[in-house]
């Protein structure tokens, strides 16, 4: 946790009556606290006479474009509330940048147990699987959502996903360039030539599923809420899945936990086929294809997004003081992508 008296700090005072006035129910005087988690966009719970809420916004600075869009993390809250994937309550998106000085938007606390490491060491090893069943299966029902039906029909832009990502992360990459690291740039020439040319029909994609982006119940192997919204749009649902079993293949020692190397049947932890193979029969697929491309884009934009969180950190607008460990990330993931190239 950090100060609120940090470079990164809210304004209180101009906080507190604001949403006195436009969030029914709330009270001050407020006492935020920063979560330790969020290098793009810096979060706080906010205690607010016996209530509590939690505050998402863009960083300060020059930001680049499309990045921290809080406010399509607020409408896609909003349009999953009544479906069966498990979100915060979107309460309030403030788009007045005089308030605290960048869009926020306030939802819901949602108690519960959040784990870092994918090994689960925090739980009994027989429970470890219906851990891992629960995420496949919440991963499984978002991608069942119509985003028609939820009013997300144009949430995301018509064509090819994968391509359209690659060119977006390429140029974002680009953009916070800091120096030329060898296997990124190979990556950069390979991934377009191996986009796979079939698109299925265009589901709602989260675009960061990962183990620390799920708050778990305190008491059972559920998933309570799914959260950081910012990369979601409509595409191809299998990037979400090759990003998540990303935690198979990443090391287990650095700022992003992995499982490489480790004995996953010693520690119950399903093997990645099992992982496709539950989410292929809940989603009704036969097979699925161009697993690989899909792995090496996921560690591809991983590292792009490491590489903003370093440009942030050189120009002092990082929200989380371990910005430095994760710009280290980018050449090591960068690499970790190339033993999937063909």
């Amino acid at each position: 946790m950090t100060s609120e008296r940090s470079s990164q700090s809210l304004d209180i005072d101009r906080l507190t009556p604001y949403l006195e006035q436009h969030l029914p129910g709330f009270r001050g005087p407020v006492h935020a606290t920063k979560f330790a988690g969020g290098q793009s966009n810096p979060t706080w719970l906010l205690d607010a006479q016996g209530s509590r809420y939690v505050l998402r916004r863009q960083p300060p600075g020059t930001l680049l474009k499309s990045a921290h869009a809080v406010d399509r993390e607020f409408r896609v809250l909003s349009a999953l509330a009544q479906t069966p994937v498990p979100v915060a309550r979107a309460w309030h998106l403030c788009q007045d940048r005089e308030i605290i000085g960048s869009l926020f938007y306030v939802m819901s606390y949602e108690p519960g147990r959040i784990f870092w490491n994918p090994a689960l060491l925090e739980v009994d090893r027989d429970a470890r699987r219906d851990y891992y069943a629960s995420i496949v299966s919440t991963l499984a029902a978002l991608h069942e959502v119509d985003p028609e039906s939820v009013g997300l029909g144009d949430y995301g832009r018509a064509g090819n996903y994968f391509q359209r990502q690659v060119e977006l992360w390429t140029k974002q990459y680009r953009a916070a360039e800091t120096e030329r690291i060898a296997p990124m740039e190979a990556l950069i020439d390979w991934l377009p030539a191996h986009c796979p040319t079939h698109s299925p029909r265009p589901a709602l994609v989260h675009g960061d599923f990962r183990i620390d982006n799920l708050i778990f119940a305190d008491d059972a192997p559920r998933v309570r809420a799914v959260l950081d919204w910012e990369l979601s749009t409509l595409g191809n649902p299998l990037a979400d899945l090759a990003y998540f079993c990303m935690c198979l293949r990443l090391p287990s020692k650095g700022h992003i936990t992995g499982l490489r190397g480790q004995d996953r049947n010693a520690l119950g932890i399903p093997e990645e086929e099992d992982i496709l193979a539950q989410y292929c029969a809940l989603r009704g697929l036969s097979d699925i294809g161009n697993w690989n491309f899909c792995l090496a884009f996921s560690f591809f934009r991983l590292a792009s997004i490491a590489q903003g969180v370093k440009a942030r950190a050189l120009q002092g607008n990082a929200s989380s003081a371990d910005a430095h460990e994760v710009g280290r990330m980018v050449e090591p993931l960068a690499r970790l992508a190339e033993e999937l190239l063909a």
